[in-house]
């Protein structure tokens, strides 16, 4: 087997934990490591003291120099939670920016990001559909196998009451909302999510969107918390942390670009936000006549942390990467999902492995 060390291929953080522990020397470095996070899984708080925290900035530096140190996981993959325990036990310690967390996601290989650069960007403007495209949509995916199953299996658990005093399983509704996001051709998921409604229907058709993801389980709760609380209570879960790092990177804005993105690249960023469905941090549209979507929170009772939870906030209520994202799929990014997923050989997901 070709030596840990001298391997040049990125691996996914499961298969290099595999080959670490095999390796004597990245194992007892990686041991050590592993002994540096105090308390539970759940809580990402350091050991304290000098010394320790000394050996341990020693350890990962050694880290550094092996592929384990640049490994990746892959959205939606079997192991997935447990690649991210892993991911997240290395790099929680050396991310500077508290917001912009790198993301532990492989970038997706998709010929749709250099496609959604050539779709039109009406400055501002929601995209203007001809007829109901979330109508359409959602009649596109019943007639799906794929899109039909998943949405049938979200849908049993995010509306069948648990009791009075609960509306639902939230855990179950999240979990399937999830699997919905990640198993369904984007070319179904997307429509229903990213749909354009005529000038005409404003209202109706976009209450239909805003309703896709079932809010009334996913989304609404008793009580609308603080952002920042969110915020921490999501970096308590690897998926949900994960899933927040993956959105704050891929649709990171960018005044100076033409997109208004950061990194130039729709695909990714519609990727990244469906990503966050079926999390603590799940957004939706809100009814505004623009394209907005928020979590479940708002920024009162932030004390000193206002300026803060304003900054969390607005990356969700006036991202211009993600409302130009959403507008360049309803002002023709369907049609080319319609191209690139009925392309050479058929498969639906081509290019979403």
């Amino acid at each position: 087997e070709e030596s840990y060390f001298s391997s040049s291929n990125r691996l996914d953080c499961v298969k290099a934990n595999e080959l670490c522990l095999k390796e004597p020397g990245c194992s007892s470095k990686y041991r050590t490591m592993r002994q540096c996070v105090a308390g539970r899984e759940s809580n990402f708080s350091m050991a304290t003291g000098m010394e320790a925290k000394d050996e341990c900035r020693l350890v990962l530096d050694a880290l550094k120099q092996s592929p384990l140190y640049n490994c990746r996981c892959k959205r939606g993959m079997k192991k997935e939670k447990n690649c991210l325990r892993i991911y997240w036990g290395i790099y929680q310690h050396l991310q500077g920016n508290d917001l912009l967390e790198d993301s532990p996601y492989e970038p997706v290989n998709s010929r749709l990001s250099d496609i959604f650069r050539l779709a039109p960007i009406y400055s501002g403007e929601p995209a203007l559909a001809k007829e109901n495209n979330c109508l359409n949509a959602a009649k596109a995916c019943n007639l799906n196998d794929t899109c039909k199953k998943y949405r049938s299996a979200y849908i049993s658990p995010c509306t069948s009451r648990v009791s009075t005093a609960e509306v639902c399983n939230k855990r179950k509704c999240h979990k399937a909302l999830r699997q919905f996001f990640d198993k369904v051709p984007p070319k179904h998921s997307y429509g229903m999510l990213y749909c354009s409604c005529p000038l005409g229907d404003q209202s109706a058709c976009s209450e239909r969107r805003r309703q896709t993801i079932v809010p009334a389980c996913s989304y609404e709760d008793k009580e609308r918390p603080n952002c920042l609380t969110l915020q921490v209570s999501c970096k308590t879960n690897y998926i949900c942390r994960s899933r927040l790092a993956d959105f704050f990177t891929n649709c990171q804005p960018e005044p100076l670009s033409l997109s208004g993105c950061l990194k130039e690249n729709y695909a990714d960023c519609l990727l990244s936000y469906s990503g966050l469905i079926g999390t603590v941090m799940t957004p939706n549209y809100l009814r505004s006549p623009k394209i907005s979507v928020s979590p479940f929170c708002d920024c009162s009772s932030s004390g000193n942390s206002k300026e803060e939870c304003d900054r969390f906030t607005e990356f969700f209520t006036d991202n211009a990467c993600l409302r130009n994202a959403i507008q360049a799929f309803g002002n023709g990014g369907s049609e080319f999902l319609e191209v690139l997923f009925q392309g050479p050989g058929g498969g639906e997901n081509l290019y979403f492995q």
